[in-house]
């Protein structure tokens, strides 16, 4: 992907959401050509030269000071994760230098298996690019049988935009649809030039109308925890709480970790796919304390 288009295209969506009165400026009297804020008021704001933010905005970043990027994050209110993202895109000259060498394959140690075996929740093991690397039984029973598939479609992101089944399973889907959208841009940011990536992103793009409404958006998140209503065609409709946790060793892997409300509908209805699955419920768990 075109970094400077990244970057201009980010910044322009960010500012098109901020009016001035939400900007602490004066009110404007007249008409507006464009919404949110000028270019002109983001300077103001960040205080810089209107000449400096042009040539930011327009992906012109050699030698920008992480000071200028902060003061452009707090203009445009920019929250962690976007400040983030834009530090990633406009890679200022004191930050981190962009990696040359192709990535790794990502690889889940025997450990991280031995634990996703041992819970009695549903759990995911997700990597780059939302590629789906591992789950217990029920995490396959839950969302989708990822082991069942080709490495190539192993991949949370191809599942949601490319599997009708996506739209059954997740009452919310389209909320759901523009989490996905907003991790990958999140993961853009940080490797643009992953060839993989470009291909993921190319064939959602052809194929899903939605994809591409969404991914000029330039949303981005940080995924950490949240609910998923679910509709499962076995156990019918759920409501779980996850949690996403880092992979100790790999900073771009997480565990996923769904658990229900203790006594509740979900917790039912994740006995019931236990049962289906043979895993063992907490109740049948052995007592290793003794």
């Amino acid at each position: 992907m075109d970094r400077s288009s990244e970057i201009r295209e980010f910044l322009r969506t960010r500012r098109a959401r901020i009016t001035p009165e939400q900007a602490g400026l004066a009110p404007h009297t007249g008409a507006r050509r464009v919404p949110g804020l000028r270019r002109e008021e983001v300077a103001q704001l960040a205080g810089v030269s209107v000449d400096y933010y042009i040539r930011l905005e327009r992906g012109r970043t050699q030698g920008v000071s992480e000071t200028v990027l902060e003061a452009v994050a707090r203009a445009l209110r920019l929250d962690d994760t976007e400040r983030a993202h834009l530090f990633d895109l406009a890679q200022p000259a004191t930050g981190r230098t962009r990696r040359k060498k192709p990535l790794a394959p990502q690889k889940v140690r025997p450990a991280l298996y031995r634990a996703l075996d041992a819970l009695s929740v549903p759990a995911v093991v997700q990597g780059r690019r939302m590629d789906i690397l591992a789950a217990n039984r029920l995490g396959y029973a839950l969302i989708a049988d990822f082991e069942a598939r080709p490495h190539h479609d192993r991949n949370a992101a191809r599942f949601v935009f490319l599997d009708e089944a996506a739209r059954v399973l997740y009452r919310d889907w389209e909320r759901v649809a523009g989490d996905c959208v907003a991790t990958l841009r999140l993961y853009a940011g940080r490797h643009p030039d992953d060839p993989q990536l470009t291909e993921l992103i190319g064939e959602l793009s052809l194929h899903s109308d939605t994809f591409r409404r969404m991914w000029a958006d330039h949303d981005v998140l940080a995924h950490t925890t949240g609910t998923k209503r679910l509709h499962h065609s076995l156990v019918g409709d759920l409501t779980l709480d996850y949690i996403v946790l880092a992979v100790e060793g790999d900073p771009e892997q997480t565990l996923v970790i769904y658990t229900p409300e203790p006594a509740s509908p979900a917790a039912e209805a994740i006995s019931i796919l236990a049962s289906w699955t043979g895993t063992p419920t907490p109740d049948q768990a052995p007592n290793t304390t003794a």
